[in-house]
């Protein structure tokens, strides 16, 4: 069977993922991470809306501090990703499903030390639409705590030291910029 570009044909019973094209795959996929991110978003506003902001926040940095190990050690594993300094830890950074949404670059200074630098962000645009000053909270309280979770799944001494993060004074402001260091 030729690879398929899309399912507008006729159905197939057997079908796998590698019946698709890869460019069809790798459009499935951000699919897939559009997804996780919005999931994200839909449960913390039904949990704002039934307990409050506060609680809100504290059960989304838990959830996201458990999600960062399930999360790491599979892609991890499935990558074959090996070591415990900042290259491993941007390396799982470039296929996370969070950032298969995202524009960023990651400036590797030496293996022990990268700027990530992350030039659009959905969640930011979302939350500067929708006016409320909740970029404030998820930015600057909730990012940092996720960002050293997942660099303390590689290694618990990765420092990790964010530069800039919203408000933003324009949409063509950078949305936050996060420097991982290890100790030599």
């Amino acid at each position: 069977m030729k690879k398929l570009s899309d399912y507008s044909g006729e159905f197939h019973p057997e079908l796998k993922l590698s019946d698709f094209s890869p460019d069809t795959l790798a459009e499935l996929l951000k699919l897939y991470a559009k997804l996780y991110i919005a999931l994200d978003g839909i449960w913390y506003l039904a949990v704002k809306e039934r307990v409050g902001d506060k609680e809100a926040l504290a059960c989304d940095i838990q959830a996201w501090e458990d999600t960062c190990k399930y999360e790491m050690a599979r892609i991890k594993r499935q990558l074959k990703i090996r070591g415990n300094d900042v290259i491993a830890l941007m390396k799982a950074f470039q296929i996370c499903p969070w950032c298969l949404v995202m524009k960023f670059n990651i400036e590797i200074k030496n293996k022990n030390n990268a700027l990530f630098t992350v030039t659009y962000c959905p969640t930011l645009d979302a939350l500067e639409a929708e006016g409320k000053g909740r970029e404030n909270e998820i930015c600057n309280i909730v990012e940092p705590r996720i960002m050293k979770a997942y660099a303390a799944f590689f290694n618990p001494d990765i420092e990790v030291k964010c530069l800039k993060s919203p408000p933003r004074k324009s949409k063509d402001d950078i949305c936050c910029q996060w420097e991982f260091s290890l100790g030599s």
